[in-house]
């Protein structure tokens, strides 16, 4: 069993930070630690509370939880293959599936980030390692930000595209969860699902959360671009039968 790590092991400490919609005063500390007592944590402070904008106040606020977790128990599935290099990705691809892999990407829906799809797509990659256009068996297309799922359909149906990275940065109000979604459901509606290896990113993604909206792997912060090259090259041979 496991407990957050504060000052001491098993002491539980965590730091939460939220916005309450009342001007900043002393009662409105009072208001914040009240708050973390009812959540159920222990030994709270207030470590900073001031105003942000009228009639808004923001706190930091240090607490005990008497919560634990069996951490060996947890089933979580991981979509990163053992480390392959650029050269045995390439190899793998030449010998397996004998052509260059067509891979899409774009920041769907509104999602005017590209930071993270670029990192994947582009030559100069993220971290010192490169991105899918530097490898010899992979076409890559990025799209780029604002593309709407339609068109990413619509794209991914014209150049029979081997591979789709949707990216969303952008989660307000579960915006990235709907645009993955609806992009499955149209990927599904066109008979396009099952003829793609289907990848999503950003900062939230999970393996989990990813499977759970129908995707075959979701990819989150740190993601490095041999990554999911590694994912595709390796699922690509049997959907290339």
């Amino acid at each position: 069993m496991i407990k957050p790590y504060g000052d001491t092991l098993d002491d539980g400490k965590v730091q939460l930070s939220f916005t309450l919609p009342v001007p900043w005063s002393e009662a409105a500390d009072e208001a914040a630690r009240q708050l973390v007592v009812k959540m159920g944590f222990a030994d709270v402070q207030v470590a900073e509370g001031r105003a942000i904008a009228e009639n808004f106040s923001f706190f930091v606020v240090y607490a005990a939880t008497p919560q634990a977790i069996d951490f060996e128990s947890l089933a979580v599935p991981s979509v990163k293959t053992h480390k392959m290099s650029m050269e045995e990705i390439d190899a793998l691809l030449e010998e397996r599936v004998e052509r260059k892999v067509r891979v899409a990407g774009a920041c769907i829906g509104t999602d005017a980030h590209t930071v993270g799809i670029d990192a994947i797509l582009n030559m100069k990659g993220y971290q010192g390692d490169y991105g899918l256009e530097r490898y010899k068996m992979f076409e890559r297309f990025n799209l780029g930000s604002q593309v709407s799922v339609e068109d990413f359909v619509r794209f991914t149906k014209e150049k029979k595209i081997d591979a789709l990275l949707a990216s969303q940065v952008v989660t307000q109000k579960g915006s990235d969860v709907k645009n993955f979604t609806a992009l499955v459901e149209l990927l599904e509606a066109e008979g396009l699902r099952d003829d793609v290896i289907l990848c999503c990113g950003g900062p939230r993604m999970t393996s989990l959360l990813a499977t759970e909206l129908g995707y075959d792997a979701g990819f989150g912060r740190g993601t490095l671009p041999s990554e999911v090259a590694a994912f595709i090259a390796t699922r690509m041979p049997h959907r290339a039968g």
